[in-house]
C-alpha cells in the first residue's frame, strides 16, 4: 500500500473516501465474503489522493475551476463547450514517476510478473459526501493488457470525471466539482468473453418484491446486459427455497441474446460485438447449477450488507468458475419508505397495439414520439416526449429526464433504459425488437404497462384515470380478503397490497396464455397427424425431447411465481376448468375434445380428471403441482377441484391424484372443492368428509340455482346473486361448512359491487372473500364496513 495504490484485500468499507464507493465495496467483499466461498477477482485501486496529486502537480485546479465557473447552470447551454475544455486540460496532464511506478508495480504483482488482461473502472468520491453515488457517470475499460494500455486507461478514467453527463450530474445534485475526486479500480478480467455474464438484483427490480433474486445472463462480457444491448436470459430464484435447499429456481425465460461482446486487440478497440450463433441463441447461457450457486452468493451478499443489492457477475469460459465483479446498493426500491401506489384504469376504447415489449413501471403515459439515434439528437427532444431508441446509454441521461416514457428495441429489466425509467418514476417498454421501425417522429402514442409482464404501445392518446392510494393505511380484516388471479406476472406487485393470500388461481388461463397447447396433444405428440398445429407444437417445444416435460415445466413455473409472491400465505390453485369448446381452441386440441350441445353443463371439471379421454392430461397437471409443492418447497399451495357433481366423483378424483403423487394430507396437502352446483350445497356435509374446504363459485351457483344461462343476453337481467334462493343456498353451505369445521370462502364480483351482499356474507360468518385485483380495495372497504356494523 502507498499513497497512490491500495490492493483490494487491504480496503474496507470505511475507506470509501480514499477509493470511492465501487472500490470500497469490492475491498469489503474480498475481505468479508471470500472466506465464505464467494469468488471475487483480485485487483487494486488507485487512490483519490493520487488524483488530487495529479491535478496539483499539473497545475490544473485553477484552470478547471475557472472553466467550470463559466458553466451556465440555468440551462447548461454551454455544457458541451465547458466539458470539452475540462477534458482537454486533464488530457494534457502527466503522471509523476512515483505514481507510474506504483501503478505498474501493483499491476506486476497482480499478474505475478506477467502482463494480464484487466478491467479498469472509475470510482468517484466526494470530499463532503463520500457515500454519494456516481453510478454510470464515468468511464470503464475492458480487456486492458500491458503497462502502456494500463496507464492510458487510468488517464482516460481521470478524463471521464469531466464527461458532460458527469458535470451535469454534479450540477443537478449540488456537488462542488473541485471536491470530487476519482479513484480507479484495476481488476483481473474474467474470461466471460468465452462464457457468460450479467446482472442480478436481490429483489424484483420491477415491483420491489423482496423474496426473489432476479438474474439476467447473456453470452460474452457483461457490458451488453448492463447497457441493454441484448435481450438476456432471465431467472427468478426464491430465497426461502435457497435456505431450505429445495429447488430454488422457480422461473426462467430464454432471451434472444442477439450479440456477444468479446475481446479484440489494442487500446482503441479492446472489445467488440459479434453475432451469436443459432446454437447460443437457442440455449440458456447459464446452467441450472450456476444459477443456484449465483443466487446463493447473492443472498449472502445481501445479508452481509443488510440491504437489497445490484450485483454484476461473470462466468469464466475457460475454468467454468463464476465470479462477482461488482456489488452496489439497489437505489430505487431499497430507499422507499412505505407503500404508496397509483392505480390506473383505461376508460376509453383502445385499438390493437402497434408494438409490444417488456413492461417497466406499472403506469401509462402519452406523448410525442422522438426517435433518438445518438447524443447528437438531444436538441430535438422536448419536455414530455416519449423517447424511442434502439438502446439508451448514460450519455443520454440529460435528455431522458425530459421524457415521460422510454421505448427501446433491445434490453431487459436490468438495462440502462429500465434503471433510468425507475429512477425517474416513469414507465418504459424494452426489448420490443422493432419500435424504431414501427413508430415515427412526431407520432402521438400511448405507452401502457398495466398488464403485468407485457406492455404495449397504442396509436393516439388514450383516456385513463389515476388514483393514489396509501396501502399502509388499509387495515387487515377479520374476514380474509384474498385475490382472484389469472396472470402470474402481476403477482409480485399485487402481493404488496393488503391481502391474505390467493383464494382462486385460475390454472386454465395459464394453460391458454403461457402453454397454449392441449396437454393430450403433448402426451400423444408422436401419433398426431401432420398438420399446422403439429408444426406449431414442435416449434414451441423443440427444446424438449419429451413433450410432456414442456407442459409440466411451464405450468409449475407459472404457479410457482404466484406461490412465491404470496408465501407463506395460502394460494388456492383451481385445477383446469375449461369447457370442451375452450379446450378445443388449444393447439392440437380439436382432435381430443368431443362436440357438445351445452359445454357449460358437459364434460368439464372433475368429470374429466378420471376419464380416459383426459386422465393422462390431468396427470401432467398433477405432476406440475407436485413439483411446486414437493421439489420447490412451496407448500402454501392448496388445490381445488371444480364442478364436482357427486361425492363419488370427488373420491375418484382424489384417488387419481394420489396415483399421480398428490395425496391429500401428505406434506400438508389440502384439497378444496368448488361449491358451485346445488348438489354441493345439498350434500355439503358429505363433501366435507372428503375435502378440506369449500370455495363458492357464485356465478355457476347462481345460474344453476335459478336455471339461467349466464351467457344469454335476453334473460341477463334475471341473473342476480342477491336473489333469495341464491342467498339461501349460500347460507346453507356456509353454515354446514362451519359446523363440519371446514374453511369456506367465496370468489366473485358481487361483494365488491354491493356492500349489502358483502355484509350478508360477513354476517353468515364466511372465512374469506376473493376479489379480482381491480376490485380488491373496494371489496376490503365493504368488508370493513360490514364488520364494523357486526361488532
Amino acid at each position: 500500500m502507498s499513497k497512490f495504490v491500495i490492493f483490494f484485500d487491504q480496503i474496507k468499507s470505511k475507506d470509501i473516501a480514499k477509493v470511492g464507493g465501487k472500490n470500497a465495496s469490492l475491498g469489503e467483499m474480498i475481505a468479508e465474503l471470500t472466506p465464505l466461498g464467494i469468488k471475487i477477482p483480485d485487483g487494486f485501486a488507485t487512490t483519490a489522493e493520487a488524483f488530487r496529486i495529479f491535478l496539483h502537480e499539473n497545475k490544473l485546479e485553477k484552470e478547471l475551476e475557472s472553466s467550470l465557473s463559466k458553466l451556465n447552470t440555468h440551462d447548461l447551454g454551454n455544457l458541451s463547450e465547458i466539458g470539452k475544455k475540462c477534458r482537454s486540460l486533464i488530457s494534457g496532464g502527466k503522471f509523476n514517476e512515483e505514481a507510474k511506478r506504483d501503478f505498474l508495480k501493483a499491476y506486476a504483482i497482480l499478474g505475478a510478473g506477467k502482463p494480464i488482461s484487466v478491467a479498469v473502472r472509475s470510482s468517484a468520491t466526494a470530499e463532503d459526501l463520500p457515500t454519494a453515488s456516481f453510478a454510470g457517470q464515468h468511464d470503464s475499460f475492458l480487456n486492458i493488457e500491458g503497462e502502456e494500455q494500463l496507464l492510458e486507461a487510468i488517464h482516460k478514467c481521470y478524463i471521464s470525471l469531466f464527461n458532460d453527463r458527469a458535470i451535469k450530474y454534479r450540477v443537478d445534485n449540488g456537488f462542488d466539482h473541485m471536491h470530487v475526486a476519482l479513484s480507479v479500480g484495476v481488476q483481473k478480467m474474467v474470461r466471460s468473453d468465452l462464457g457468460s455474464a450479467g446482472v442480478a438484483f436481490t429483489i424484483d427490480p420491477e415491483s420491489g418484491f423482496p423474496n426473489v433474486i432476479y438474474i439476467t445472463s447473456a453470452w460474452g462480457l457483461g457490458e451488453n446486459v448492463v447497457q441493454g444491448a441484448v435481450n438476456p436470459d432471465e431467472f427468478y430464484v426464491f430465497k426461502p427455497s435457497i435456505e431450505k435447499e429445495s429447488q430454488s429456481v422457480i422461473y426462467k425465460k430464454l432471451g434472444a441474446k442477439e450479440n456477444k461482446m468479446v475481446y479484440a486487440h489494442g487500446m482503441e478497440r479492446p472489445v467488440m460485438n459479434i453475432k451469436t450463433s443459432a446454437l447460443e441463441r437457442d440455449n440458456f447461457s447459464l446452467e441450472p447449477y450456476d444459477v443456484a450457486l449465483l443466487a446463493e452468493w447473492c443472498l449472502t451478499i445481501e445479508k452481509h450488507y443488510g440491504m437489497p443489492m445490484d450485483i454484476e457477475w461473470a462466468k469464466d469460459g475457460q475454468s467454468g468458475e463464476i465470479f462477482i465483479v461488482q456489488a452496489r446498493p439497489e437505489t430505487v426500491h431499497g430507499a422507499k419508505d412505505g407503500i404508496k401506489i397509483k392505480e390506473y384504469k383505461i376508460t376509453g376504447k383502445k385499438s390493437a397495439p402497434i408494438v409490444k415489449g417488456k413492461a417497466v413501471g406499472n403506469a401509462i403515459a402519452s406523448g410525442r414520439v422522438c426517435i433518438v439515434k445518438s447524443i447528437a439528437d438531444a436538441a430535438k427532444v422536448r419536455q414530455g416526449d416519449i423517447i424511442v431508441a434502439d438502446i439508451t446509454n448514460p450519455d443520454w441521461n440529460a435528455m431522458l429526464r425530459k421524457a415521460v416514457s422510454i421505448v427501446t428495441n433491445k434490453g431487459g429489466r436490468t438495462s440502462h433504459a429500465s434503471i433510468v425509467a425507475r429512477e425517474l418514476g416513469i414507465n418504459a417498454l424494452v426489448g420490443t425488437g422493432d419500435a424504431t421501425s414501427k413508430l415515427r417522429d412526431g407520432q402521438e402514442i400511448t405507452v401502457s404497462c398495466l398488464d403485468g409482464d407485457e406492455g404495449s404501445v397504442y396509436d393516439g392518446k388514450l383516456e385513463w384515470t389515476v388514483k393514489e392510494i396509501d396501502l399502509g393505511e388499509i387495515p387487515i380484516t377479520h374476514t380474509k380478503s384474498m385475490f382472484i388471479l389469472a396472470d402470474p406476472f402481476n403477482a409480485f406487485r399485487l402481493s404488496l397490497y393488503p391481502n391474505q393470500g390467493v383464494g382462486l388461481l385460475r390454472m386454465e388461463f395459464i394453460i391458454s396464455n403461457s402453454i397454449r397447447i392441449h396437454p393430450m396433444a403433448l402426451v400423444n405428440f408422436e401419433e398426431l397427424p401432420e398438420s399446422n398445429d403439429k408444426k406449431a407444437i414442435e416449434a414451441i417445444t423443440h427444446h424438449y425431447a419429451d413433450k410432456k416435460k414442456y407442459f409440466v415445466e411451464k405450468l409449475s413455473e407459472n404457479i410457482a411465481i404466484v406461490a412465491a409472491a404470496f408465501y407463506p400465505k395460502e394460494v388456492i390453485v383451481r385445477l383446469s376448468d375449461f369447457k370442451t369448446n375452450e379446450y378445443a381452441q388449444l393447439l392440437g386440441g380439436i382432435g381430443f375434445e368431443p362436440s357438445e350441445e351445452n359445454p357449460m353443463l358437459g364434460f368439464r371439471g372433475a368429470s374429466r380428471y378420471y376419464h380416459p379421454l383426459y386422465m393422462e392430461g390431468f396427470g401432467l397437471e398433477c405432476e406440475a403441482m407436485r413439483v411446486v409443492r414437493d421439489e420447490m418447497g412451496l407448500t402454501n399451495v392448496k388445490l381445488m377441484i371444480p364442478f364436482c357433481r357427486t361425492v363419488e366423483e370427488g373420491k375418484k378424483v382424489l384417488d387419481v391424484m394420489k396415483s399421480y403423487g398428490l395425496e391429500r394430507g401428505k406434506n400438508g396437502l389440502e384439497v378444496y372443492v368448488m361449491a358451485e352446483i346445488p348438489s354441493n350445497v345439498i350434500l355439503a356435509e358429505d363433501f366435507a368428509q372428503i375435502f378440506d374446504g369449500f370455495s363458492i363459485g357464485s356465478n355457476d351457483l347462481t345460474q344453476l340455482t335459478l336455471g339461467i344461462d349466464r351467457d344469454s343476453a335476453i334473460i341477463s337481467d334475471l341473473f342476480d346473486e342477491n336473489n333469495k334462493a341464491v342467498k339461501a343456498m349460500l347460507s346453507s353451505v356456509i353454515q354446514t361448512a362451519k359446523k363440519a369445521g371446514r374453511k369456506i370462502g367465496l370468489c366473485g364480483q358481487a361483494p365488491s359491487d354491493y356492500p349489502a351482499f358483502a355484509k350478508f356474507l360477513v354476517d353468515e360468518g364466511i372465512d374469506s372473500i376473493s376479489f379480482n385485483p381491480d376490485a380488491l380495495l373496494k371489496g376490503i372497504e365493504n368488508i370493513i364496513e360490514a364488520e364494523s356494523k357486526r361488532n
